[in-house]
């Protein structure tokens, strides 16, 4: 998970001021964590909280984490969404509005590290991404996500992740990112970011080069980064030194429920080192 939120940090500087190389300094001036922390933050402690995945309970923390930043770059309608509801809906009462964006691929990396099963995965991603994404594309964005999050840390090829996210999701993942990136533009609809994050993974040698490739895409930087270090964490891991940096840029909240996802998921692979790069 810390994957995703890393690759929020490093992306958000180029949220707006896209590039089209992967040569840049990763945490150059102007990096910090977005909503897309947040928000994978607030499903991390719904996951850990609320053993029975209740939309409810989900509503409740993603406005609690939106509440500790309003200013974390939230789009408008999910910013309306989080604080002022009545604007979408007289009675003022929070309700799905079929979003297709890719808000919903970008909270979910958490549950890919909760379950035991891929279908538990993906049905939990379901929820997670309807309680406001609950256009086919927002759940099935979410969905992808969180199954190559799953198979990655479970030991999955790149070719057996590329084959099941084809088949089951129907995203063309036979591209390359040299093949993407020059007529690519920004784009924030799941079905035209999450399989360009995920082929930033596919085609990376290590963590690093999964964030500097998503980041490369020129489009919505954050995002694609958020999603593609999730994936990468799962498959390669992290340095030391980049947890280390990264851990200055979060809020100890932040921190506790990441170690409090390693303390009681499958995320425990990662215990020892956030402890040791935090000095917890």
């Amino acid at each position: 998970m810390l994957g995703a939120i890393t690759g929020d940090i490093i992306g958000s500087r180029f949220e707006f001021n896209g590039i089209k190389s992967t040569d840049f300094d990763l945490l150059g001036r102007g990096c910090r964590y977005t909503d897309d922390s947040a928000m994978t933050i607030a499903v991390a402690e719904w996951l850990l909280d609320d053993p029975a995945h209740t939309p409810e309970a989900l509503e409740q923390k993603m406005v609690k984490y939106g509440e500790l930043d309003p200013g974390a770059g939230f789009g408008g309608k999910f910013y309306n969404w989080l604080f002022n509801p009545v604007k979408l809906w007289p009675d003022g009462i929070r309700r799905p509005y079929n979003s297709w964006g890719n808000g919903s691929a970008m909270r979910v990396s958490a549950v890919g590290w909760m379950f035991d099963s891929l279908e538990e995965t993906e049905r939990v991603a379901e929820i997670s991404a309807s309680i406001t994404h609950n256009h086919p594309e927002g759940i099935k964005g979410a969905q992808a996500t969180a199954a190559a999050v799953f198979m990655a840390r479970n030991g999955a090829s790149k070719e057996m992740v590329r084959s099941y996210i084809s088949n089951k999701f129907g995203y063309d993942l036979n591209r390359t990112i040299e093949q993407i990136r020059p007529s690519y533009h920004f784009e924030v609809s799941c079905q035209e970011s999450v399989p360009e994050a995920i082929i930033a993974f596919l085609d990376s040698t290590d963590y690093e080069s999964s964030i500097r490739l998503a980041v490369s895409l020129g489009g919505d930087a954050d995002t694609q980064a958020c999603i593609a270090g999730g994936i990468a964490e799962a498959f390669y891991g992290m340095p030391d030194d980049l947890v280390e940096d990264i851990g200055y840029h979060l809020p100890p909240i932040y921190k506790t429920n990441i170690i409090r996802l390693a303390d009681y998921s499958a995320y425990r692979s990662h215990r020892e080192q956030l402890r040791r790069c935090w000095r917890k």
